[in-house]
């Protein structure tokens, strides 16, 4: 059996790259280069069809570790909850005020870049704190 090697994640979407380019300030995501034969997005996006022009964009880990996002326009908006999600993980290793400072931090950063919080979860017996946060379109992501 062949293991997989890349994951890409999908995100659905009015605005692909205002969304895209949302992640890349979040993640410290790059957008690829264009392809062959263009010397920007916007030549590429000038060479399709009107229909199709800003139909997609994608943006990567510049080191090639972390999963490809992918946005693609779709003429539905957002009506429900995610059934998947991203968790950006920023208070790894710390616990009780320290990391609780360090989300909250990172959740300012976020909310200047047009993200909204949602809901501050404080930690319990069973789970550690989080800031349950939505991007510029709404989607769900967590904050741990």
């Amino acid at each position: 059996m062949a293991s997989i090697r890349q994951v890409q994640v999908t995100f659905d979407c009015a605005e692909p790259e205002r969304v895209a380019r949302f992640w890349c300030e979040v993640l410290g995501y790059v957008v690829p280069q264009p392809p062959e034969g263009f010397a920007t997005w916007d030549d590429f996006n000038s060479s399709l069809p009107p229909e199709r022009r800003g139909a997609a964009f994608a943006c990567m880990d510049p080191s090639g570790v972390g999963p490809r996002l992918y946005f693609q326009r779709v003429p539905e908006g957002k009506v429900v909850k995610n059934r998947v999600h991203l968790d950006v993980r920023v208070g790894t290793g710390l616990v009780g005020e320290e990391r609780l400072a360090v989300l909250k931090a990172e959740c300012a950063r976020l909310v200047a870049l047009g993200a909204v919080c949602v809901e501050v979860l404080l930690a319990d017996e069973e789970n550690e704190s989080c800031i349950v946060m939505q991007d510029v379109e709404g989607n769900e992501f967590c904050l741990d």
